[in-house]
């Protein structure tokens, strides 16, 4: 059987922003529809909060402190695998569309068909959108990557203010998106199966949504989520730094400016730009089904990472470890012949187990790099948890998040404004069962210290039981590709060039070497 791979993305997307998980206000009528045909996850986790950093976890399987990227695009890395290059050797037909935002350079030579929507570096003159509004006679209108008011001000970035587009649906970068999928779902050779990723950029900012959606809602009677007014009492230094936000009016354009009125306002602005993409992903999925497809075809709609949306009085995604709101992300998968219809998984699952899962239910081999686990069984409908923990991860910040706890760890560096005879103690600890909406930080509570170590600990185990070395000593010879060595069971070097953890516990158990180890 024929097995296709379909990857739609969005970009910030904060999860609780679907009707199917109880959202007071948000139209998803296709993403809903796709949740009841398949499996929604509901405990989905990002590895990271940023664009760049969670999307080469996304298509490696790697935790960041494996692959090594934690800002935004960076330099090529051909000494990294990823899933194009791994399922195009086994016969894919291969295409991506829309933000890729990832290192230059790294997945072009392994595309078949590109079309993207930015380059950064000068995204409104060389990207293929770019173009097509030029030929269109649109590119002035352009108003998706930078909020023009706010550029015109001398704003830096691309602006929190929101309204509705300049540009109508038909000509919005979330339809073109859609457009450039159908286009390769058409022209792509009907003798080999293929994997598209379809990264739509919304709803991150700017938020303007063409005025279709943006008429949708209502600044006045939108539900603000319960921790909209927190006061972000016993948080961290750079958390309570959002608080100056809510003071004068620098960050509006457009009236009323003042935070009441600012902040609804870009809720109302990222929520048509959440129904926007469910309209370009009804689009694709439409053009799934008219070809064809949809009995061939496994289907995954998610996140990069997640997005504030008025949670905690923020409206983008930084601060953006520690939360609920920027780390849990959509997972919703609609595989033929394996997934449940309906069935909700409560199960702790990360963004790198996309690609173990999709090579297993395709027939592929697995990479042996992959941090990631395989989740078929939880598309079936079992219960059978696959991880007591997720993490998020930033260079300086570690996130845990159990079934009772999130803890964030913070190294002290981070804070020179508070060093002293000793180093800052910063840390955070939320009760998820008792405080869901993250009010309450227990870090400093003594009540709660014996937890802190453990989920400290936790921590400490992963980072170092995932830790992918390059060499190790002893090195068992037959990890470099020796046909001589006879301690361990034959095995090629994993894709990466580096050595997987289940190597080196296999090594400790066969030998008994444990001294450089």
């Amino acid at each position: 059987m024929v097995v296709n791979i379909l990857l739609i993305m969005a970009d910030q997307f904060n999860a609780r922003c679907l009707g199917v998980e109880g959202h007071p206000d948000v139209k998803t009528p296709r993403l809903d529809a796709l949740a009841r045909e398949g499996v929604r996850f509901t405990r989905a986790y990002a590895q990271n909060p940023i664009c760049t950093p969670s999307r080469v976890s996304w298509l490696t399987g790697l935790y960041p402190h494996n692959h090594g990227y934690y800002g935004l695009s960076g330099p090529n890395a051909p000494w990294l695998p990823h899933a194009f290059a791994h399922v195009r050797a086994h016969g894919y037909v291969t295409g991506a569309v829309g933000k890729l935002h990832c290192p230059f350079g790294w997945l072009e030579p392994h595309l078949d068909f590109r079309r993207e929507a930015y380059a950064y570096g000068d995204p409104f003159r060389s990207s293929d959108y770019g173009e097509y509004l030029r030929g269109a006679g649109l590119l002035d209108d352009r108003d998706d990557d930078v909020l023009q008011e706010w550029a015109a001000t001398g704003g830096r970035g691309q602006g929190l203010d929101a309204r509705p587009s300049r540009l109508p649906y038909e000509h919005c970068v979330d339809h073109w998106t859609a457009a450039q999928a159908i286009s390769f779902l058409q022209q792509r050779p009907k003798d080999r199966p293929f994997f598209l990723w379809v990264s739509l950029p919304r709803p991150h900012q700017v938020w303007t949504p063409s005025r279709e959606f943006w008429e949708l809602y209502d600044d006045e009677t939108l539900t603000l989520p319960p921790n909209a007014g927190d006061t972000l009492t016993g948080k961290p230094p750079h958390v309570r730094a959002m608080l100056r936000q809510r003071e004068g009016t620098w960050q509006w354009v457009f009236e009323p400016r003042d935070w009441q009125h600012g902040f609804r306002r870009t809720l109302r602005g990222y929520l048509a730009c959440v129904t926007q993409v469910d309209r370009a992903t009804g689009e694709v999925l439409d053009a799934l089904d008219a070809l064809g497809l949809r009995d061939d075809t496994i289907v995954v709609f998610s996140a990069d990472h997640g997005g504030f949306a008025g949670d905690h009085g923020i409206v983008e995604k930084a601060p953006g470890v520690a939360y609920e709101a920027t780390t849990r992300i959509p997972f919703i998968w609609r595989a033929p012949g394996c997934t449940a219809a309906g069935h909700v998984a409560g199960e702790l699952v990360e963004s790198i187990d996309f690609l173990p899962t999709v090579c297993r239910l395709a027939g592929i081999p697995l990479p042996q790099m992959c941090d990631g686990r395989d989740l078929s069984a939880l598309l079936r409908g079992e219960r059978r948890p696959v991880r007591d923990a997720a993490f998020t991860e930033n260079v300086w910040t570690k996130r845990i998040r159990t079934g009772r706890w999130s803890f964030v760890h913070y190294q002290p560096e981070m804070f020179p404004e508070l060093a002293g005879d000793t180093p800052p103690d910063v840390g955070e600890l939320y009760d998820m069962e008792a405080d869901p909406w993250e009010l309450h930080n227990l870090y400093g509570d003594t009540q709660y210290r014996d937890v802190v170590c453990d989920l400290r600990r936790s921590l400490l185990k992963w980072m170092i039981g995932t830790h992918h070395p390059i060499t190790v000593l002893p090195m068992p010879s037959t990890l470099v590709g020796s046909e001589q060595a006879t301690t361990v069971p034959a095995t090629r070097l994993p894709e990466d060039g580096r050595i997987p953890p289940a190597h080196l516990v296999q090594h400790v158990r066969q030998t008994r070497s444990r001294n450089y180890l």
